[in-house]
């Protein structure tokens, strides 16, 4: 909705693996480099762990890009299973049928292996998410680095996942494959500088041309209010653009970013259930929206962002310019583009209305704006 009022080709903060936003920092570049290097000199079994958010399946999805010309991938990511629907996943993945037969399965993908060893290619299995394979699982994996040549491996695995993934190969039942792991790559948080430029990076990539969009203020808090995870930066820039659009602001600035961070709390969530107080640092948001590290004040849940689908001819929403929510009515049934914009205004006067009731109560140096 936003992007050609900010001069934009395509949404720069999406939460797809996109390749060609991957932003490098110092831990970012480290372990692509390190992942690289483990590839190019046939170590075998690879592994990357980080924390949710931080952009391992990015990376990854850039690692085989570098390598799609010359080897043989698999990206693997159904990882709740059995052994005998992870070679059958992996067969899939690679262009085989299976007949569900789990010697049959190993001796096919033997075959598979080889050919790609004759053809020079290399064989590189991506397992994202294997925190949460079973150990027996793991141990199916573990023995899939026994395809091998006197000379070469045939295959290398990379084993992504969440810190859980390195406590269950700590375990002593996995020691024969937590030997064979060449190397454990990590992931930190971006430093605010870096959270400038993970901004700027995307905000180019996805065609902006023009000046600073987000105020330094704005970008300052961004990344203190993110804890540098990149998933929750994408999130709160994403709304941010999306509230200063409805405000028709051309610039993100401090106050547009503290809303932002109200709304996206989740402790006024809980009050307006009537819940019971509970402490605080539980009831903060921490997952993929955001996070905000102040108590939300008086924030109408009418301005968080509202879906926009296709409408159907004979449905009617609650949210549309005169129409009567019904009882039971589903607030999100599909509405227009043009039905959310009137919304958004709607919400944007009670905004403005609140602030200049507020404002009346205490002198001020000058008034509050907001640009219609």
């Amino acid at each position: 909705m936003f992007q050609q009022f900010f001069g934009l080709r395509e949404q720069p903060f999406g939460v797809t693996p996109d390749p060609r936003y991957l932003y490098l920092g110092g831990a970012h570049r480290e372990a692509l480099a390190s992942l690289f290097y483990g590839i190019e000199a046939n170590r075998g079994f690879l592994a990357l762990i980080a924390k949710p958010g931080m952009g391992k399946t990015t990376l990854l999805f850039h690692l085989l890009e570098t390598f799609r010309n010359r080897a043989r991938t698999a990206f693997l990511f159904q990882t709740q299973c059995s052994s005998r629907e992870f070679m059958r996943f992996l067969l899939a993945e690679v262009g085989l049928e299976s007949d569900g037969d789990f010697v049959h399965m190993h001796e096919q993908f033997n075959r598979c292996l080889e050919q790609e060893a004759r053809a020079g290619n290399r064989f590189i299995i991506i397992i994202d998410e294997a925190q949460n394979l079973d150990a027996s699982v793991l141990e199916t994996v573990r023995l899939l680095s026994d395809f091998e040549t006197p000379q070469a491996k045939l295959l290398q695995i990379i084993l992504a996942g969440q810190p859980e993934l390195g406590e269950k190969l700590a375990q002593p039942g996995l020691n024969q494959l937590h030997q064979r792991i060449a190397s454990f790559s990590s992931l930190k948080p971006l430093g605010p500088e870096e959270t400038t430029r993970f901004i700027d990076h995307r905000l180019r990539v996805a065609g902006y041309s023009g000046g600073r969009l987000f105020d330094p203020r704005a970008v300052s808090r961004i990344a203190a209010l993110s804890a540098g995870i990149p998933r929750r930066i994408n999130n709160l820039c994403f709304h941010s653009l999306s509230l200063a659009f409805a405000l028709r602001k051309k610039t993100i600035d401090l106050e547009t970013v503290e809303e932002v961070a109200q709304d996206l709390d989740i402790r006024h969530l809980l009050a307006e259930q009537d819940y019971p107080a509970s402490d605080e640092s539980s009831l903060r948001f921490d997952s993929a929206a955001g996070v905000s590290d102040r108590p939300a004040s008086g924030v109408s849940p009418a301005a968080r962002p509202v879906p926009v689908r296709e409408p159907s001819p004979d449905q009617s929403h609650p949210l549309r310019a005169g129409t009567t929510p019904q009882p039971g009515a589903d607030p999100l049934l599909p509405i227009s583009p043009g039905e959310a914009r009137d919304y958004m205004q709607k919400v944007v006067q009670t905004l403005k209305d609140r602030e200049q009731k507020a404002s009346s109560s205490k002198p001020r140096s000058r008034p509050e704006e907001i640009v219609q």
